[in-house]
């Protein structure tokens, strides 16, 4: 079987790739022909993440053991298939590329084509530049600060009980989650 992946950013708008991969293939292969279409550095740590569809983070795909000891399952790229954590069209996934800034790219395995086999994953549509792999960590802290002072808002200003009343609020209030498909 044969999966179709979207990802896109929330840095850049106009920014896309769809790949096609084989079922069996790693989660280290997607990593790796992830990073080959945005012409970034194989040489940092990256994890993905299997999101629910409001795209909390559940399960961690990391590079490598970091010797947690968690009683939490450890899924290593290299060591596990696709196909043994993704069964549906619909999946939602997290691509953490920079864990210093946390910034990721957001996916969706949008289509499984049973009866088909891939040898080598692929890159089957590019729309876009891709954001740099790598920011200025003072501009990035500028960048944040400025934001919030654009606000006039601080993080200890804000009260969930006076945004949303007494009562219990919805979550479904405060984000209607990331809409991969409007991207």
């Amino acid at each position: 079987m044969v999966y179709r992946f979207k990802l896109v950013s929330d840095e850049v708008s106009n920014f896309s790739r769809e790949y096609e991969i084989d079922s069996t293939a790693t989660f280290l292969q997607l990593r790796n022909t992830i990073l080959d279409s945005v012409d970034y550095s194989k040489e940092d740590f990256n994890s993905f993440f299997l999101c629910d569809d409001e795209w909390e983070r559940h399960e961690e795909i990391t590079l490598e053991d970091m010797g947690s000891s968690s009683d939490q399952d450890i899924w290593i790229m290299g060591d596990t298939p696709l196909n043994e954590l993704i069964e549906e069209d619909g999946q939602k996934l997290i691509f953490m590329f920079d864990y210093m800034t946390q910034r990721s790219f957001f996916m969706e395995m949008k289509e499984s084509f049973p009866g088909r086999t891939l040898s080598d994953p692929m890159c089957v549509m590019k729309k876009g530049k891709a954001p740099a792999q790598y920011v200025d960590l003072e501009e990035f802290d500028a960048k944040v600060d400025q934001s919030v002072n654009l606000t006039g808002i601080t993080p200890d200003d804000l009260d969930l009980e006076d945004i949303y009343g007494n009562d219990q609020y919805d979550e479904e209030d405060i984000a209607d989650g990331f809409d991969i498909n409007n991207l």
